[in-house]
């Protein structure tokens, strides 16, 4: 698991739900991570796949 900027951000954006396997359906991720792009978003949770991306956590302020 990728180290996150502190220890919410960690939580929220490797949280696995045991009941949703797809990340959008599940009204307890709130953020997602692409690895690949290294970029954070918050979950639009309206029944698509949408995010708004953020720049700093909601939490510490750090800069992602």
């Amino acid at each position: 698991m990728k180290k996150h900027c502190c220890e919410d951000m960690n939580y929220h954006a490797n949280y696995k739900c045991d009941i949703h396997n797809n990340p959008f359906e599940c009204p307890d991720k709130i953020i997602i991570f692409d690895e690949k792009d290294n970029d954070y978003g918050v979950i639009i949770h309206d029944g698509g796949t949408s995010s708004i991306e953020i720049v700093y956590c909601p939490w510490c302020g750090s800069t992602l």
